[in-house]
């Protein structure tokens, strides 16, 4: 099974210098004080409904909602989405992802315990509801390969019970979770490629060299039969074969920049190129629901964009290009490709979702079914602004600006005076920022910040080569797009020098220690989460199930089994320099996270306190890499708010209540933020999994 993409990391131990101590800056001008302050229930509480899904035969709606202030699953005829009701009963972190299965009457939903990504797989009944977990072992994560209409009673399954490091697949009987062994993964298969009648059609294994080998079965084992260099190892992959199995569908990369995606005939082995586009990556490829044909590609460069391939939906996605000027895309289709659910939304707009009844050689009908935070309609939301920033080596940094009204009161996307702002780093590092409604975004931006999301080099979506121009660059060039960014937004009055905050997430977390450790005077203050900090360490406590993915990283981030690489990660380290911060930092870790153990905030903070440095480190013992409980999300929220209004000046809710039903800790810094001291003193934790 292929590991995700989305990496993040770590932390350890270093010297460091003398004793630092500060006081908040002079505030800068609150922007906006005029306009309605958005509520973070409203903002990062429970969404109405999100998630929504149609059945393949057409019988039931469903959707993802609150059940006792709980996200599960609900169900409803198809045609009276009114006689809803939910069909699990989960109590503790919630539900979030799940699909139909082919069965009458049987959805799938995965769920880990307190965000430690060991997913367990179940089939829910939704006529009795009840749920059967079809990945019944410890430490264990399943990964479903493939669902099929030629074989409803079953799914192929990988998981890793018998080798942590490995999957094996299986064929899982859902009524019953009965097992059958399908391949036995001793040969180190990173990913196995089945079509629609579950047949074991080919595989790949990851080599030394980082590059990827291609297998087809032979008999008797495997045989190489094809080559993915190291350099095309993130932009080339299988991408599903139609239903018949007589044509494969490949994203590729090899002898171009850009993926684009090609139709192989699986008797000739005739290569036919699909779509491509010099600018980005192709995206997501939609395939008719019966005979797996591919109709449409999604292309993403400055916005997303469909390119239709198959004229018989062309007329469907001229008419769900009309919904308005922000991004569509296709939740579910009927097997009988007669009705589709749309979701549409746009920077100031949260999820809207929508019935699209086709017809027949012509543009359907479209009704509305919900709105995922209905709560937001009418408050000052604010546009995200496409933006080109040039790097100091020439390089084009695809990056997406939010203002504040206040700074931007005729919405031309120019600042028309400068304010705070806050540098948002996206996590990964192998992934990207895109347009369209961010919670975060529109929070700062209503505070006050102006908010740049920028795609540094390493970032995916613009080609190999940008991908690969960030390989060992951790800290270096990476961080230096980073910096170019925030000049950039200096020059063009978006703010001023010394109002800019770094925060982000995972690799943005990382990004965000690099700021105030190597660049120490750039920014006025950071906000990280699940942030590594030590990156030997980080590359010594990955999941065990990530080795497929291992050589990749060795060689795009450094060798942590040389001495050269050890070197090389120890000097990219911020806790190497931990003694350099001299601005306000708070930290925000999940103790449950198997990608940045805690250990790695803990031993960074420890780092700060043995040389008298201020931080405050906010612990949740529920949560992973991330936060997903609402009131987690709220909780350090409002800690992160009053922060940052400390540091750069803008508005801030009081935390009031917002710590309940939160796990939160502050294991160190609490009277550093104003109002949280005394929010904890009644605190009562609520720790749920």
């Amino acid at each position: 099974m292929r590991c995700a993409r989305t990496l993040l990391y770590s932390a350890l131990f270093v010297s460091l210098s003398s004793p630092v101590a500060w006081s908040a800056p002079a505030a800068a001008p609150a922007s906006g004080d005029a306009v309605e302050l958005i509520s973070r229930e409203a903002l990062f509480g429970n969404p109405e409904r999100v998630n929504v899904q149609m059945s393949p035969d057409g019988k039931y709606l469903s959707w993802v909602a609150p059940r006792d202030g709980v996200l599960n699953i609900w169900v409803a005829p198809s045609e009276d989405p009114t006689k809803g009701r939910a069909v699990t009963d989960d109590k503790a972190r919630g539900i979030r992802d799940y699909f139909w299965s082919y069965r009458s009457d049987t959805l799938l939903y995965v769920r880990d315990t307190g965000g430690d990504e060991d997913f367990h797989l179940f089939a829910t009944d939704v006529k009795t509801g009840a749920s059967k977990d079809l990945s019944p072992f410890p430490k264990t994560k399943a990964a479903v390969n493939a669902v099929s209409p030629r074989h409803p009673d079953h799914v192929l399954v990988s998981m890793n019970d018998r080798d942590p490091a490995w999957h094996d697949l299986y064929k899982v009987e859902l009524s019953s979770g009965k097992r059958e062994l399908v391949a036995k993964n001793e040969q180190e298969i990173a990913e196995y490629r089945t079509d629609d009648d579950f047949t074991v059609r080919g595989a790949t294994r990851s080599r030394k060299d980082g590059g990827t080998d291609v297998l087809a079965p032979d008999g008797k084992g495997w045989k190489k039969v094809e080559d993915i260099p190291f350099a095309d190892g993130m932009t080339t992959s299988h991408a599903g074969y139609s239903s018949d199995g007589k044509i494969q569908y490949m994203l590729d990369s090899r002898g171009r920049d850009t993926a684009a995606y090609y139709a192989i005939d699986t008797a000739s082995g005739k290569k036919t190129l699909l779509l491509e586009d010099k600018r980005a990556d192709a995206g997501n490829l939609l395939r008719h629901p019966k005979t797996g044909l591919a109709q449409a590609v999604n292309v993403e460069y400055l916005r997303e964009e469909w390119q239709v391939v198959d004229p018989a939906i062309k007329a469907d996605i001229t008419r769900l290009g009309q919904l308005g000027k922000g991004t569509f895309g296709i939740n579910s289709r009927t097997l009988d490709d007669k009705t589709w659910i749309v979701a549409y939304s746009a920077a100031e707009v949260p999820a809207v979702y929508y019935r699209y009844d086709r017809k027949e050689g012509g543009e359907g009908t479209l009704t509305k079914l919900f709105s995922a935070r209905p709560a937001l309609e009418g408050k000052p939301l604010v546009p995200m602004w496409p933006q080109e920033i040039t790097a100091r080596d020439g390089k084009t940094l695809v990056s997406y600006l939010s203002l504040p009204r206040a700074a931007d009161p005729n919405a031309d996307g120019k600042a028309d005076s400068p304010v705070p702002m806050v540098l948002f780093v996206h996590g990964g590092p192998w992934s990207r920022d895109s347009y369209g409604y961010s919670a975060w975004a529109q929070w700062l931006a209503n505070r006050g910040y102006a908010v740049l999301n920028v795609n540094f080099r390493s970032s995916t979506g613009f080609g190999k080569n940008f991908i690969a121009a960030g390989d060992r660059q951790w800290a270096k060039t990476m961080h230096d797009d980073l910096l170019d960014a925030v000049d950039w937004a200096v020059k063009s009055g978006v703010t001023q020098k010394d109002k800019v905050a770094i925060m982000g997430g995972s690799y943005g977390g990382y990004a965000t220690l690099v700021g105030l450790t190597f660049t120490p005077d750039t920014f006025a203050c950071g906000v990280d989460i699940v942030g590594p900090s030590n990156l030997n360490t980080l590359l010594s406590t990955i999941p065990p199930y990530w080795a497929s993915f291992f050589e990749q990283i060795a060689q795009r981030v450094g060798d942590p089994r040389t001495e050269e690489g050890k070197k090389l990660l120890t000097e990219r380290s911020p806790l190497t320099r931990a003694g350099q911060i001299k601005k306000p930092l708070l930290i925000g870790q999940g103790a449950n996270d198997p990608r940045v153990k805690q250990a790695e905030a803990d031993q960074i903070v420890q780092a700060m306190k043995q040389k008298n440095i201020p931080v405050t480190y906010v612990l949740f013992p529920d949560e992973g890499h991330g936060f997903n409980r609402p009131e987690n999300r709220k909780a350090f929220n409002a800690i992160a708010e009053g922060f940052l209004s400390q540091c750069l000046g803008g508005r801030a809710e009081p935390v009031g209540s917002d710590l309940a039903g939160s796990s939160t800790s502050v294991p160190e810094g609490a009277d550093r933020i104003p109002g949280l001291a005394a929010a904890l003193a009644s605190h009562k934790q609520e720790i749920k999994k």
